[in-house]
């Protein structure tokens, strides 16, 4: 059933009455200037640090207030969610708090390290089922679970009480901060953090521009501005996983469509060199999501010159195992690593030639497979190369030419790179 929507803002009454359900369960994350930041944009850059949260991300907050409105009588036989990483794990503590039964549904394919997550937290509280190959599969499963056995489904996003637990991050922002505000950047998956945020802040501080920012690859949220309407996106990148969702909330619609001042889209590219920026000069570690507002401080550099700005790190849920592919997508970004077919001629001395004769001072060869055919005079080679500028790609295709080598470009063939890499 769809939440009634009765108000484009969410009571600060009900907000501070979430601040209290969550004293001594919801860390008071600190707000901390960030000079590297400051100096990089002339700004005056703090961060909310919700990533040391006790379960690295903001969620605890909703969970654990909609849990806690809930009455004994409706507890009575546990709660269930839907959800592959940040939710589950604060509803799994808010379980494990409160000691009451939950029931967490996972996609098949959720990495063990968030599975574990969940566990750890729930302790003996807490069920994970995996079940399908999606968010999507999960949640019809927890739904018809919660249905046949009269439990509660907590939802991640699209509830005024999940909504109230987030809004008490703006809550403890414009507690803690010594200056007003000019801006405040924060994520959008589903839209709650960002509906209780600007409800609170649109009412206690009105001058503050509030700027949501989604992963281009999953705009759900601008584009249901866009319509008007909320809109169900057909596909999505799932790559920064805490904010991609194909649909936003009803309610959180509704809000933000009246109180965000604007909705921003950022590159996942861009996204993860950011993620290995903060990693390498702050030793800041940081998930996909939480990245998200930092990131949009590059779109923003005109405007937040010179002002007070808060950006929102929304969670550190990241596996180290995506390393790998986050170094990969900045690169690719960047223009700094390219992918070639290379069809060699089939004698000896030929790769030799392309190494001392092809590739350039400063590149080198990051990825190589060689298939040998016998019947043939040439033999093809998959090749990834890293640059050190990305104004040296139009130069080493030249002296591919140059040399007579038959090759292919990869990187802009998105179906043919994607089945290879």
């Amino acid at each position: 059933m769809k939440p009634e929507v009765n108000k484009a803002r969410i009571s600060i009454d009900n907000i501070l009455a979430a601040a209290e359900n969550l004293k001594g369960v919801a860390i008071r994350t600190p707000l901390m200037p960030n000079p590297t930041l400051s100096d990089r944009f002339q700004a005056n850059i703090l961060l909310k640090r919700e990533d040391l949260q006790m379960v690295r991300s903001y969620k605890i907050r909703g969970a654990y207030n909609k849990i806690e409105s809930l009455s004994p009588e409706l507890l009575a036989n546990g709660v269930a969610c839907a959800s592959a990483g940040n939710h589950a794990q604060g509803v799994a503590f808010a379980c494990a708090k409160k000691q009451i039964q939950g029931t967490i549904f996972m996609p098949t394919p959720t990495p063990s390290q968030k599975v574990h997550q969940v566990k750890m937290f729930g302790k003996e509280f807490v069920k994970v089922v995996l079940t399908g190959d999606t968010f999507d599969d999960a949640f019809e499963e927890a739904s018809k679970f919660c249905e046949e056995n009269q439990v509660m489904f907590i939802p991640p996003f699209d509830d005024e009480k999940i909504i109230e637990g987030q809004a008490t991050v703006g809550k403890e922002i414009l507690e803690d901060s010594t200056e007003p505000i000019d801006y405040l950047i924060l994520p959008i998956g589903g839209g709650g953090l960002a509906s209780g945020m600007s409800s609170y802040f649109k009412t206690l501080s009105p001058s503050t521009t509030i700027i949501g920012v989604e992963p281009a690859g999953a705009p759900s949220m601008r584009a249901s501005l866009d319509e008007g309407k909320v809109v169900v996106l057909d596909k999505i990148d799932k790559f920064v996983d805490g904010a991609a969702v194909k649909k936003v909330g009803d309610l959180t619609f509704e809000i933000c469509k009246e109180l965000l001042d604007d909705v921003i889209t950022v590159p996942e590219g861009l996204v993860c060199g950011e993620i290995l920026r903060l990693y390498n000069e702050q030793a800041i570690v940081v998930e996909p999501a939480g990245a998200l507002a930092i990131t949009a401080l590059e779109t923003l550099k005109d405007k937040i010159k010179g002002k007070n700005v808060v950006c929102v790190v929304s969670g550190s849920n990241n596996d180290i195992t995506r390393t790998m592919e986050i170094k990969e997508r900045s690169m690719l970004f960047e223009g700094l690593k390219h992918y070639f077919i290379v069809n060699f001629p089939q004698r000896a001395g030929a790769l030799r030639e392309f190494l001392i004769d092809v590739l350039g001072p400063d590149d080198d060869i990051s990825h190589f497979e060689y298939s040998k055919k016998n019947a043939r005079d040439r033999g093809p080679a998959l090749i990834g190369i890293e640059l050190k500028r990305k104004e040296d790609l139009q130069p080493l295709m030249d002296r591919m030419q140059r040399k007579n080598i038959t090759f292919e470009y990869v990187n802009d063939q998105p179906q043919f790179f994607h089945y290879l890499l």
